[in-house]
């Protein structure tokens, strides 16, 4: 139990160190605000000449450095309420179909004799007309023991094969309803929840790394294919790309404290982008082929709150070759306006998927009483039994 008293004086103890820190932080926000007017008055050529030499500098921009002298670019539309800004909202979205994936699972417990694990990938799909219905649905899919226990076992990831397969079922889902609904008359969107830049895996083993890189090929696959935009949709990111790129560009070593959102946010007010950069993280993910495919991806960061930094959305390149990048923002704003500052679709789609601590007692309930049918010996700890009992 915690002891409020206790943790207030120790929290006072540090102030002086906390309100350092956050000094420290300004000053060095503020400096790199500065150089965010000077970068948006870099050509393309100059930037790109500035870059040359490296390999991956975290971004590298686009052809929008030449159309914009800023790096934010202003949201043109004002509102004077929220009922106008639904009205927006509706006739942006009207007839277009939005795709929202998510997952969840529930991971093998040690409390238990068997391993077993599940995963659930559920989605959203509205179509933004009276004669359409929304649908929700769910896929649920459960690893047995040997599943679990590939010889290719990770000590650093117990967890990989549910993580992995998790992410993998979400791939999939996306990809299927984007081609289904990719024949219709308004380009539909689909909203894919997280980053489609993997770095996270990079101290995965080689063979864990590559399943991933190519669940996502697959889906940037489709997404090219069939012209169904994918955003990448990222809430809170601590990504620094842009910042290393402003970094490098300028002949300094990145620097691990600064975020792009944290740099931009004061710049932005609700509904403003910033121009679009092409990926150029430089992480230890191996490259498929000889190659990244970050350099297929573009990031834009998008004020959705007056309140919290601008969120970061990744979606593929081709989405600005072919003209698409405004419609799309446009899509993620109009959503964000009817989910009160985020993406409704995605907010639907994490409810249909999302497994609570009661499911997770439910499916071991569940395991219980199969294993009980099928005459298979299953035991729990008493720790665990111990707990149940006492939450109930």
């Amino acid at each position: 139990m915690l002891h409020r008293e206790k943790a207030i004086a120790a929290l006072e103890k540090k102030a002086d160190q906390f309100k350092d820190y956050e000094l420290r932080k300004t000053e060095i926000y503020e400096a790199y605000r500065l150089e965010l007017d000077e970068l948006g008055q870099l050509d393309q050529a100059e930037l790109d000449l500035r870059l040359d030499g490296l390999d991956w500098p975290g971004a590298r921009p686009t052809i929008e450095q030449d159309q914009y002298t800023h790096v934010v670019v202003p949201f043109e539309q004002d509102w004077n309420s929220h009922q106008q800004a639904r009205s927006w909202a509706k006739k942006v979205l009207e007839r277009v179909s939005t795709i929202a994936v998510d997952g969840s699972q529930i991971t093998s417990s040690k409390t238990i004799s068997v391993p077993v694990g599940a995963v659930q990938v559920g989605w959203f799909i509205n179509p933004h007309s009276k004669e359409g219905a929304y649908t929700k649905d769910i896929s649920f899919e459960v690893f047995s023991p040997d599943e679990l226990n590939e010889v290719e076992g990770d000590s650093v990831f117990p967890d990989w094969r549910i993580n992995m397969e998790r992410f993998k079922g979400e791939c999939i889902q996306a990809a299927a309803l984007m081609e289904k609904f990719s024949k219709e008359k308004n380009t539909p969107i689909c909203f894919f929840d997280g980053s489609l830049i993997v770095s996270f895996v990079q101290h995965m083993k080689p063979s864990h790394q590559r399943m991933y890189v190519q669940a996502i090929l697959d889906l940037l696959e489709t997404s090219r294919k069939f012209k169904v935009p994918l955003v990448g949709y990222v809430d809170t990111s601590y990504a620094k790309d842009l910042a290393s790129m402003m970094d490098l560009s300028k002949g300094r070593k990145p620097q691990n404290e600064i975020s792009d959102g944290a740099i931009l946010d004061l710049k932005m007010v609700w509904g403003d982008r910033s121009i679009s950069y092409v990926c150029a993280r430089d992480d230890k993910v191996l490259p498929t082929d000889g190659n990244k495919y970050y350099q297929h991806l573009i990031i834009v960061y998008l004020k959705t709150t007056s309140d919290r930094h601008p969120v970061r959305l990744e979606l593929p390149r081709w989405v600005l070759d072919e003209g698409l990048l405004e419609y799309v923002l446009d899509i993620v704003r109009a959503e964000c306006v009817v989910g009160n500052g985020y993406p409704y679709g995605l907010e639907t789609a994490d409810a249909v998927a999302v497994l609570t601590h009661q499911d997770q007692d439910r499916f071991y309930r569940l395991v219980q009483e199969f294993a009980q049918k099928e005459k298979i010996p299953l035991r729990f700890s008493r720790k665990a039994v111990s707990k149940r009992g006492r939450r109930a």
